[in-house]
């Protein structure tokens, strides 16, 4: 039948659409259903988009420092529209790029919404959803919207902006990473709720492109995911930067004026203040796109808004498979490919085991960034180890000063009685191409010792890495 699948994607995001090619790749016959753009949030409105408005700013930020490296620059200026404008175009480059893929390994690709009916079965209708502009046409050759069979149906569906009530983004004065990646023109002050990756990013992008910008942290350090001590020197930077950071406190209240926003924020000390800025954005967390799927109906366990599974992508009701953001936490784009391709594995009967979440990296792309990966220093303790703790500033490395990068820091953890890594955190120029040496040598199960009789390249920042490592047992070289 040419709508009977063995496999049904729901969700052509980077855990959807790396699901499909795995199953294609394994021999089944797989179908891809999506309803707005293939490659998900990240590569239309995540990741990518953002990657390249932040090197837009990088390069503006070195051409008004060229002094500081023996050039000189003369009338210094930006086009707020053509740096929106590459930043979509590199986004639509890799949404035709996904297309392509799914073509070459004859993934079909079914245009619009689904639901399912039934264990087995996938309603598909015509879009609902008002799709974010500017949108990338629909791929050509996709299946009308219909009625399709599967044996197994794999949930992707990504998440969305979580909002607060009384502060819900109106895409005008309040926007979410949405309009934050496209603006209009430059905002010339900018309050930013919400100090996570995106919220941080954002931030950094327009206080580098010279808005006056104030971020808002309910909790007591900014980055709470991150080990306080490098969160501490991130926040350092972003200060010197001109940044105004308030953490332990909370945007209570916002009025709305004809082109600004006045936000009254309880600072968590008993006391108020108010801000004015042109623009806001909610950068508070994301929530899973769970709703109008059908699971319920099924009888498909959710949990505080998340689609429970084994570890392996297998929900409570056989043949019906979750991964990625609906799957739950951590959020990210890499997480859900590697439980796509997991979930598809398990499908094939192929020996899997559940992912490691301790050993999922993450990365911060603001100046200076942030990566990391395992457990912080604090974690580590409360868990009841006995640590070493190793550290290693930019300073001491030749091609970070070379680089006119000496702010920066690598921090290592280690359990003392068996010389396992727990964990290791970086901020600094570079340290998101780095982290993967350390999220690599937690895999290989690595000790103290194998690390420290690598030969790591001079001169490189990596050199960082392994004098972190030799720090944590009194052998550091160049400090």
């Amino acid at each position: 039948m040419a709508n009977q699948y063995d496999i049904i994607v729901i969700g052509g995001g980077p855990g959807g659409y790396v699901a499909a090619i795995r199953a294609a790749q394994l021999g089944f016959k797989t179908a891809v259903v999506e309803r707005e753009h293939l490659g998900g949030i990240c590569l239309n409105w995540g990741c990518i988009p953002t990657k390249a408005l932040l090197r837009s700013a990088e390069i503006y930020h070195y051409m008004e420092h060229a002094k500081d490296y023996g050039l000189s620059a003369e009338g210094i200026g930006f086009d707020a529209a053509a740096i929106v404008q590459r930043s979509r175009g590199v986004s639509g480059r890799l949404n035709g790029g996904v297309g392509m893929l799914l073509k070459k390994n004859k993934v079909d690709v079914i245009w619009g919404e689904a639901s399912i009916s039934k264990p087995g079965e996938v309603a598909v209708t015509a879009p609902k959803k008002q799709a974010m502009q500017p949108q990338h046409p629909t791929p050509k050759g996709v299946l009308e919207p219909g009625t399709y069979q599967a044996k197994n149906i794999i949930v992707a569906t990504g998440a969305r902006p979580r909002a607060l009530p009384g502060i819900e983004p109106d895409g005008k004065l309040i926007w979410t990473y949405f309009e934050a990646m496209v603006p209009p023109s430059m905002p010339k002050s900018l309050l930013v709720m919400g100090s996570g990756a995106i919220g941080i990013e954002f931030a950094s992008f327009y206080r580098t492109m010279g808005a006056e910008v104030t971020v808002v942290e309910v909790m007591p350090q900014i980055m709470p995911v991150e080990d306080a001590e490098i969160a501490a020197l991130a926040r350092k930077r972003f200060e010197k930067q001109g940044m105004k950071i308030l953490t332990g406190a909370k945007v209570t209240k916002v009025e709305k004026g004809a082109n600004s926003v006045t936000a009254t924020i309880d600072d968590g000390k008993g006391g108020t203040q108010t801000i004015t800025a042109e623009r806001m954005i909610s950068a508070v967390g994301v929530v899973g796109n769970i709703e109008n799927l059908g699971l319920e109906k099924i009888g498909v366990k959710i949990d505080r808004g998340v689609v429970v599974t084994d570890g392996l992508g297998r929900t409570n009701v056989p043949g019906i498979y979750a991964i990625g953001d609906v799957a739950g936490a951590p959020m990210l784009a890499h997480k859900a490919e590697h439980e796509g391709v997991i979930c598809v594995e398990t499908i094939k009967g192929l020996h899997t085991h559940a992912m490691d979440k301790a050993k999922i990296p993450g990365c911060t792309y603001c100046n200076p960034q942030v990566a990391s990966v395992g457990l912080t220093e604090a974690k580590a303790k409360e868990q009841g180890y006995d640590i070493r703790v190793g550290k290693f500033p930019f300073v001491g490395n030749g091609k970070a000063i070379a680089l006119g990068e000496p702010d920066g820091m690598v921090k290592t953890i280690f359990d003392k009685k068996t010389g396992q890594l727990l964990g290791a955190h970086m901020v600094g120029a570079e340290v998101t191409e780095m982290i993967q040496g350390f999220v690599i040598a937690m895999n290989l199960e690595t000790t103290e010792e194998e690390l420290i009789h690598a030969v790591f390249p001079h001169p490189t920042i990596s050199e960082t890495m392994h004098e972190a490592v030799m720090d944590a047992y009194g052998r550091a070289i160049h400090i």
